[in-house]
């Protein structure tokens, strides 16, 4: 059972797919393995691609991990001795976990959570906004865009190797897509509404 400890923190790793937020996760919770620090490290069930018992990055880093079904569950795991709490994947999880992630920093843990900022239609990511908002530290990743090279802060959902469309479900549980870094300029979603913006001229508009 957790108590109240010295003042936490939050440190929230962000950005598109294979910009290495779970790399970075699995960095410092090495570190503070290394510091000999009481780790606890969670990720939602759903999320299962390469194991679900660990978190697994891109190139094949890997901490044990416990699979959770609900943010709440968190606190049936850690104690007094917990010294730091890992979240990836965050943005599956609930919006209570929002509040989870605050009462655990406001309670003297320092918490890390990684996740995607924008879904595949570029928009903020369920409880997303809200944990960059609270966060003391945010760390936002950029990966390499798969068409042209530039910086990528955007994710491509590709249904037999097509753009998805916007109207196409968040989340996808067993279907077959892929999915690449893109660029602002190389990002395409069918059927996301354009915004139309006027010249940069200069004038003033009214």
């Amino acid at each position: 059972m957790y108590e109240m400890k010295q003042t936490g923190w939050m440190e929230l790793i962000c950005g598109s797919m294979f910009s290495g937020k779970s790399e970075e996760l699995i960095r410092r919770v090495r570190r503070a393995v290394f510091a000999k620090q009481s780790i606890a490290v969670f990720k939602p069930a759903i999320d299962n691609r390469y194991s679900e018992e660990a978190v697994v990055s891109h190139n094949g880093s890997s901490v044990i991990a416990k699979s959770i079904t609900h943010s709440s569950k968190i606190f049936e795991h850690i104690d007094m001795d917990t010294d730091l709490i890992a979240i990836d994947e965050v943005q599956f999880f609930d919006e209570e976990i929002v509040e989870v992630a605050q009462h655990l920093a406001d309670s003297g843990y320092r918490v890390i959570l990684a996740g995607l900022d924008q879904d595949f239609r570029g928009e903020p990511f369920g409880p997303m906004p809200q944990l960059m908002c609270h966060a003391e530290q945010v760390t936002k990743l950029q990966a390499v865009c798969s068409v042209c090279g530039s910086p990528a802060s955007r994710t491509q959902r590709l249904i037999d190797e097509k753009p998805a469309g916007y109207e196409d479900p968040v989340i996808l549980v067993g279907a077959s897509e892929s999915y690449e870094p893109r660029c602002r300029h190389h990002h395409e979603v069918p059927g996301k509404r354009e915004i139309v913006s006027a010249p940069l001229d200069g004038g003033i508009l009214e």
